[in-house]
């Protein structure tokens, strides 16, 4: 299983992207306004080839260079995120500052480039001060200061669901390189309750909260709770085996966003149960297969960068599946390798590269450790 981890890897993800390709064909061509029906797709298949170059360089990285330079990657995408909220350089969307725009470059969304960075600069940390990782300072404080830094500038754009995620990948890389729970525990415990009072203060979220708490309230389907019930009105309408490709009846304006963040429901009404429980199978192989990486890995730094990487993909696609079930409040986080959007999918095919390189390294360490054709010859001296 550890020797085929990144074959299981890339196959989930090539089905995955064939997927999202495929009913992002089928959505896109209804969003309003939009005069060219197949404007997204082609951009998302530019995005998904931009995504695959930058993968194949991602696999070829040394991890040594990404180790040096951690700490000045950790300030350049530090520096990113605060050019969100400079006027004329960050573009305010639906009331959160998460993009920036340069000349000659497409807007882009510095957060999903932060959340690499950030896995990459801690696994070099506790790489470093792996003997000190049950220390309060160097093993609790230090680290929380490197991913605080970006952390923090990502809940100030209003990106809750993304400062969520990171949080949480953080919270797994810390726990299972043996950070101490006595100091994890308090720490969550206070993360958690700071969260619910900017989100009981914040009229726009609580009220995303109390609509999710009563969608059947017809009020609250007219208005915050419409998504995600017209979402599970749509994976009620698909049934066990669905309505069949491109005669999905939601995506027609009634469920907003249905390319992009609800994406999830128009899979289950169009191609049925078979194609949404394959969807969820393809995130478990790929945790599977990346957990298999950073137990294969051969020093702490590719270890830690494997498990976060593998949370990055896998955290986001759960609380996607949650949001879009209604098991949790709308939080605004696409389903990676199937929603539209560039930077997410370019980003996401990089985090797929390095875990590729990661595996092909441990595979060359093991094959040189132990050569095959090495022949140890014993003799007894009579």
């Amino acid at each position: 299983m550890l020797r085929q981890a990144s074959i299981l890897l890339c196959l989930a993800v090539a089905a995955l992207l064939a997927i999202g390709l495929t009913i992002l064909a089928s959505t896109s061509a209804w969003v309003h306004g939009m005069e060219d029906p197949y404007l997204f797709l082609r951009g998302q298949t530019r995005m998904v080839a931009l995504g695959l170059v930058l993968a194949l360089i991602c696999a070829r990285i040394s991890p040594d260079w990404l180790r040096k330079y951690s700490l000045w990657m950790l300030a350049v995408v530090s520096v990113l995120l605060a050019l969100c909220f400079i006027p004329g350089i960050g573009v305010d969307t639906y009331g959160s500052k998460r993009w920036v725009q340069f000349p000659l470059i497409p807007q882009f969304q510095p957060s999903e480039i932060a959340k690499i960075v950030t896995v990459v600069a801690l696994s070099a940390w506790l790489a470093r001060w792996q003997t000190e990782v049950h220390s309060f300072w160097r093993g609790f404080v230090m680290p929380g200061i490197l991913a605080g830094i970006p952390l923090l500038l990502i809940a100030a754009e209003t990106d809750v669901g993304t400062a969520l995620t990171l949080a949480m990948v953080v919270a797994a890389m810390l726990f299972c390189v043996g950070t101490r729970l006595r100091y994890l525990l308090p720490t969550a415990a206070l993360a958690i309750s700071g969260a619910g009072y900017y989100i009981y203060h914040n009229p726009t979220r609580w009220s995303r909260v109390v609509a999710w708490l009563d969608l059947e309230n017809p009020i609250y389907q007219a208005d915050k709770g419409m998504q995600q019930w017209r979402s599970l009105l749509a994976l009620g309408n698909g049934g066990p085996w669905g309505v069949g490709l491109g005669n999905g009846f939601e995506k027609f304006g009634t469920l907003t966003f249905a390319h992009i963040d609800f994406i999830f429901p128009v899979v289950g009404e169009e191609l049925g149960l078979p194609a949404t429980l394959g969807v969820v199978l393809c995130f478990v192989l790929i945790a599977v297969a990346g957990i298999c990486i950073a137990v294969a890995a051969t020093n702490v730094f590719n270890r830690c960068l494997a498990l976060g990487l593998t949370c990055l993909i896998v955290i986001p696609s759960i609380q996607n599946i949650a949001v879009t079930t209604a098991v949790l409040p709308n939080d605004g986080l696409p389903l990676p390798f199937v929603s539209f959007g560039g930077t997410s999918m370019v980003f996401s095919l990089a985090a797929v590269g390095l875990l590729v390189g990661i595996h092909r390294r441990s595979q060359c360490s093991v094959s040189q450790e132990f050569p095959l054709n090495r022949k140890t010859r014993l003799a007894v001296r009579l």
